[in-house]
């Protein structure tokens, strides 16, 4: 007689799930119910929200440059661990191809930075 192979995650799943619909469900009976204006407004990271955003108006596209510009820079860095966990074995090899990927990154990040992609305004 052989067990189901998704009896062990079901084992996780359910148990998971249970917790996060019992945590939600308790907080919203238990917690203090005083709603007041600032508690109801949007907030934007401590900054006054701006009438804009609220009427349906546009983004200054330096909120998406500057977002898109994390996550571009954020992600090469995420290869930069397999090849430091495998740096033995690629040898010379992955060293002349890590310097490439490190010299595109350079690159791409001096342009940002002189075409002004990085100053806070």
């Amino acid at each position: 007689m052989s067990t189901n192979p998704y009896v062990p995650l079901l084992a996780m799943i359910v148990p998971g799930l249970a917790f996060g619909v019992i945590s939600i469900v308790l907080g919203a009976l238990t917690g203090p119910k005083r709603y007041n204006r600032a508690k109801l407004d949007a907030y934007e990271c401590g900054i006054e929200p701006s009438p804009q955003a609220a009427e349906g108006g546009r983004f200054p596209v330096k909120y998406f440059l500057t977002a898109m510009l994390f996550i571009i820079f954020d992600i090469e860095i995420v290869f930069l661990y397999p090849w430091a966990v495998t740096f033995d074995s690629l040898g010379l090899f992955g060293l002349i191809e890590m310097a490439i990927f490190i010299g595109t990154v350079f690159v791409a990040y001096a342009y940002v930075w002189r075409r002004g992609g990085l100053e806070w305004d």
